[in-house]
């Protein structure tokens, strides 16, 4: 063999060898600048930020205005008053993406957030979700669901009628304190809103079994005092409809206060949950697996088989959260999810190559997990039946401006504030899961900033950038 030869081998088994290295070292970075980082309050072993994930992104400032209105709402009173403009959204996105990938590694999930998704052109909407994804980011669409199918076609389809959007993921936030829905102007429950609720399923089914597009549905949900004691039935509603998550935010005081119609300090994270648990018959394990701040997020992760909903991991059981640990400990940086199977079956071996003693506990874990779901043939008949699938639970709690300006503020001047109040602020600030990137100041900023401090300012700025009347 030539030396010219052996060095193009060489040179191609190196580029193999990274290619299917199990954590990217950028991730393996930001993964531990993330754990450095975090209150130690929040360094548990149940804890995936830092150890799994980096935390979850959102574009600000591309497009606030939005042609709901809804009380409470996070924007500012002047977001209404932006004109949506497709050139400055994908501008804008590329600019916050690329600040995020050179801080946060190489993947991570991202919203296409803002005001209303579905007010940018087929076309921008789409260009933006392609940004992102040439960034690294899984993109994900927030939107109200009042949209008709020809956009969906028209955003996921090119001029050629193929797929350039083979796979999208969309949030659709729907609940009776919104004001303007089509057929639902003004509901006065939530039961009224449960035909849109199926409806917006409905049109991702009817377009896949057309084009074969793949999806991902949220459903996100504000909860105030108003609507709390439906949350129950809503869960009872929405789990058969097909969506993969449900997710509740307790309303904060926070954005316009115009829109401040009610106190809302009497629904917190405990309250949504036991509705969560009587809307699904029953107790909703979220101790095992954390996100950030448990005073911020709390998780059940899931899935359903026949209409009943399990978790992955249930901490009463020894052997999951040996499973839990070593995945944390091993597997962490792994990037699950869009990695090819073939390249992620590898990257798993190598893994397991160093920590062969990972596939007993990975068998003690399936056995667990078969054992209390009812069994291999319950849970083999559920998939037969196409009754099975992911489903995640999830209560995000926002955080008063009152106290979040302050906070902020000593924060960017490296100060601990003493006031109890702000101090436990600032620890959820630094253990916030949600972060928007501000290239032009080098700060990942966590969203509850942005909304209670940044947004006013960014969105007056918007006012004259971006016109509603153009002269």
């Amino acid at each position: 063999m030539t030396d010219g030869r052996r060095g193009r081998l060489r040179a191609r088994w190196r580029r193999l060898a990274e290619r299917t290295r199990p954590v990217h070292p950028e991730t393996g970075r930001a993964l531990a600048e993330r754990w450095a980082a975090l209150p130690e309050h929040v360094r548990t072993p149940a804890q995936s930020l830092g150890r799994h994930a980096v935390g979850c992104e959102g574009t600000h400032g591309v497009f606030p205005k939005c042609n709901l209105t809804c009380t409470p709402c996070y924007h500012s009173a002047d977001a209404n008053k932006v004109r949506v403009d497709g050139g400055h959204t994908v501008r804008q996105v590329d600019a916050q993406m690329a600040y995020l990938r050179e801080r946060r590694g190489p993947y991570a999930h991202a919203q296409l957030i803002g005001g209303e998704v579905s007010l940018l052109a087929p076309d921008d909407h789409a260009e933006a979700l392609l940004t992102m994804r040439r960034h690294g980011r899984s993109p994900m669409s927030m939107t109200h669901g009042d949209f008709d199918p020809g956009y969906l076609r028209a955003l996921v389809t090119g001029d050629d009628g193929r797929l350039r959007l083979p796979r999208v993921s969309f949030a659709a936030h729907v609940d009776s304190l919104m004001r303007g829905r089509r057929g639902a102007v003004r509901p006065r429950t939530e039961a009224e809103l449960h035909p849109f609720r199926e409806r917006f399923v409905q049109m991702f089914r009817d377009l896949r079994a057309e084009t074969g597009l793949r999806s991902y549905l949220a459903h996100n949900m504000t909860v105030t005092p108003a609507n709390l004691g439906q949350v129950a039935e809503v869960v009872r509603a929405v789990v058969p409809m097909g969506y993969s998550m449900m997710s509740f935010q307790p309303a904060a005081h926070v954005g316009d206060d115009r829109r401040w119609k009610e106190s809302y300090t009497a629904v917190d994270v405990d309250a949504v949950w036991a509705q969560l648990e009587e809307g699904l018959g029953r107790a909703v394990p979220h101790q095992a697996i954390e996100f950030g701040d448990p005073r911020c997020n709390r998780l059940g992760f899931g899935f359903l088989a026949d209409g009943a909903w399990h978790p992955f991991v249930d901490p009463a059981h020894p052997a999951e959260l040996r499973a839990r640990d070593a995945f944390f400990a091993h597997f962490g940086g792994v990037a699950f999810s869009n990695t090819p199977p073939a390249l992620l079956a590898v990257k798993v071996l190598r893994v397991l190559r160093a920590h062969p003693g990972d596939v007993a506990v990975a068998a003690g874990w399936a056995r667990s997990l078969v054992r209390r779901a009812g069994g291999l043939r319950a849970l083999a008949g559920a998939a037969r039946r196409r009754r099975l699938g992911l489903m995640t639970f999830e209560v995000h709690s926002f955080m008063d401006a009152a106290h979040v300006g302050p906070a902020w503020d000593l924060m960017r001047r490296g100060v601990v504030a003493e006031d109890p109040q702000l101090r436990a602020t600032q620890e959820r600030l630094a253990a916030c899961t949600y972060s928007m990137a501000h290239p032009e100041t080098g700060e990942l900023v966590p969203a509850c900033a942005q909304h209670s401090v940044l947004d006013l300012a960014e969105n007056a700025q918007l006012r004259t950038l971006l016109p509603l009347t153009v002269v």
